[in-house]
């Protein structure tokens, strides 16, 4: 018995060897990551970011796949997918757009079929940053190319975004300097900073939400994205000018000033990370919760939807159902699902069927009233700048070509 229990001792490690593997799309590194770092046969670990890399099947060890040798795969459906969203009782089935590509007219001819997409976000041109390049001067330029071309189409308009830490975070600052430099505000003159803010970000949203609001009475402009990313992954909330001043008061503040610039207009927050439960989302839904309780106008929460292949949360249609239960809607507002670079048919594959899954969910729930994907095209698609190595997170390629991801949120909406 002796002999026999030396000799199960010394295999335990080569055992654990063998059954400590990741499964294929599982994770299997990153910064923290204690679990496996090998994956099971088929699959190689990749690097997806410092904090992620995944088992990708038909890898080529060590490294990143080889380029496949036949054509890639491409959609089939000859469907129309705002048509299918609408059939399957949806609002719309919408693309974010920038003004930089509107110089390609063949992006702008898939674009502005309405039969394809029903709305469309601003990705950019809608932000304080560019409606207040200075402060107290205003321009629409940028916005209003994009809102007349949704006009012109038939399309609505997601309004994106009145507050956000990246836009506020240098011109606050800014704007305070120069408050202070102006006397306007110092202690003697008995000016707090947050009297300040509280006043300068209602003119604001007045002002913005008037030039594509207020004059539009067909509900041209159906949503905002009045908050935008309050909160870190952890459910704290983010910091920035704003929230060290006043608090997650702040988005009492904008939530009331939107209000007040068009009462039909439906007003949301946004934000990523919050597609499956988790200490975001649960933060999210303490605060609708308490706007809620407290009066406060909020009738919408977007779900971005920046997701991986092959690593999608495993109840996406449950955490809908969370939010929509507090008595808001919800959105899928930025979706893309991005892969390790190069697209090989196994990932094209598996990103069909992650995009179907993300749009079943919505599908199942009757108050997600919409998808917009974050551009249609891998050609505009703001992840590669991003993720390095990383992108094909969209429906289109580069070329725009369709790609399974297409029939996959075909599939999704029937």
């Amino acid at each position: 018995m002796l002999r026999l229990s030396v000799s199960l001792a010394s295999l335990l490690p080569f055992i654990l060897t063998v059954t400590a593997q990741s499964p294929t799309w599982g994770q299997c590194g990153g910064i923290g990551w204690t679990g496996a770092t090998a994956c099971v046969s088929g699959s190689a670990c990749q690097v997806v970011n410092p904090y992620y890399s995944q088992c990708i099947p038909g890898a080529a060890t060590g490294g990143a796949s080889t380029t496949p040798s036949s054509p890639a795969p491409t959609s089939t459906s000859t469907a129309k997918l705002n048509t299918v969203a609408k059939a399957a009782g949806k609002l719309y089935f919408g693309s974010a757009t920038d003004n930089p590509e509107l110089s390609d007219t063949a992006y702008v001819s898939i674009l502005s079929d309405s039969t394809t997409f029903g709305q469309i976000t601003p990705g950019n041109s809608m932000k304080w940053d560019a409606t207040e390049p200075s402060r107290g001067t205003f321009t629409f330029t940028n916005g209003d190319t994009i809102a007349n071309l949704a006009k012109q189409n038939g399309q609505l308009l997601r309004g994106h975004n009145c507050v956000w830490k990246v836009d506020l975070f240098v011109k606050l600052w800014r704007y305070l300097i120069s408050f202070f430099s102006l006397g306007i505000i110092n202690s003697q003159a008995g000016f707090p900073l947050e009297t300040s803010i509280m006043r300068h970000f209602p003119a604001f949203s007045r002002t913005t939400a008037a030039q594509w609001w207020a004059t539009t009475k067909d509900k041209f402009v159906d949503s905002w994205d009045v908050v935008n990313e309050p909160f870190n992954d952890d459910g704290t909330v983010r910091q920035f000018v704003m929230s060290q001043t006043i608090g997650i008061g702040y988005v009492d503040v904008a939530l009331k000033a939107a209000r007040a610039a068009d009462p039909n207009a439906k007003l949301y927050i946004n934000d990523y990370n919050i597609e499956g439960p988790g200490a975001k989302s649960t933060a999210m839904l303490n605060l609708v919760t308490d706007l809620k309780a407290r009066g406060i106008p909020i009738d919408g929460v977007g779900i971005q939807g920046h997701l991986i292949v092959g690593a999608l949360p495993g109840d996406i249609q449950q955490n809908l159902e969370a939010f929509t239960a507090l008595g808001v809607e919800v959105a899928i507002t930025e979706l893309d699902i991005r892969m390790t670079l190069p697209a090989t048919p196994a990932l094209l594959a598996q990103q069909q069927k992650d995009y179907q899954t993300v749009i079943s969910a919505c599908n199942a729930v009757p108050k997600c009233v919409g998808v917009t994907i974050w551009d249609y095209t891998d050609k505009y698609s703001w992840i590669p700048g991003v993720f390095s190595g990383q992108g094909a997170a969209l429906p289109w390629d580069q070329n725009l070509v369709k790609k399974p991801a297409y029939d996959g949120i075909v599939a999704g909406f029937q």
